[in-house]
C-alpha cells in the first residue's frame, strides 16, 4: 500500500507538472471532494458490513477517547522537544504540533502572530500528512493496529481513514473517524490556547 501510495503522489506530479493544462487546476478542488468523498462512502460501506461493531463500541466505551488524548499529548510534547534542538520557543513549536496534522486550520490561526510561524505549521502539518500516508500501512503491519492512527492525527477522520481502514480493520477505522473528529476539534481550541500563554 506504501509504495502505492508513493507511486500515485510521484504519478500525480509528474501529470500536474508535464500534462495538466492551466485551466484544469480550477477545478482540483471540486475532484479531490469527490474523490474524497467516494473513498469515505466506500470504507463507510466496509464498516457498515460489520453486524457486532455497535456492540464492540459500546463495550470499549470512552475508553476509546483516551486515543486522541495520548495522540495529542505525543503530538504537542514532540513538537517541543523538536522545536528545542530547532531554537524554536517552546510555546510556538506546541502550538504546531497542537495542529495534529489539519494544515490549513493551523497554518491560518498562526498566521496571525507571524507568517513564518503560519508557514512553518503549514509545512510541518502537511509533512505530517504525507509521512502518515506512507507510514500507516508499515506501522499496522509492524507495531500495531491502534498505533497506526497516531501519525494521521487528525486527518484519521477523512483523508489517511482509508489507508488505515485497508491496513488495519473495520473496528479500528471507527476508532480512527473518533479519533480524528476528537483531534479535530481540539485544534481551534488548543492552538490559540497555547499561543496565550
Amino acid at each position: 500500500m506504501t509504495i502505492k501510495i508513493l507511486m500515485a503522489v510521484l504519478v500525480g506530479i509528474f501529470t500536474g507538472r508535464f500534462f495538466l493544462p492551466q485551466e484544469f487546476t480550477a477545478y482540483m478542488g471540486l475532484l479531490i471532494d469527490v474523490g474524497l468523498s467516494l473513498l469515505l462512502f466506500f470504507v463507510g460501506i466496509d464498516i457498515g458490513r460489520q453486524g457486532n461493531l455497535y456492540d464492540k463500541m459500546k463495550k470499549i466505551g470512552f475508553k476509546v477517547l483516551l486515543i486522541p488524548a495520548m495522540v495529542a499529548v505525543g503530538s504537542i510534547l514532540g513538537a517541543m522537544v523538536a522545536g528545542g534542538f530547532l531554537g524554536i520557543p517552546l510555546q510556538e513549536a506546541g502550538a504546531i504540533g497542537a495542529g495534529f496534522g489539519w494544515y490549513s486550520l493551523s497554518a491560518i490561526e498562526l498566521s496571525k502572530h507571524s507568517a513564518q510561524l503560519g508557514t512553518l505549521a503549514f509545512l510541518t502539518n502537511i509533512t505530517r500528512e504525507v509521512l502518515a500516508l506512507l507510514t500507516i500501512p508499515i506501522i499496522a503491519k509492524y507495531v500495531g493496529m491502534l498505533e497506526s492512527i497516531a501519525p494521521a492525527g487528525a486527518t484519521a477522520m477523512d483523508v489517511t481513514l482509508p489507508i488505515i481502514s485497508e491496513s488495519t480493520n473495520a473496528n479500528v477505522a471507527v476508532v480512527s473517524f473518533i479519533t480524528g473528529v476528537v483531534l479535530s476539534s481540539l485544534v481551534p481550541i488548543l492552538v490559540p490556547l497555547i499561543m496565550s500563554f
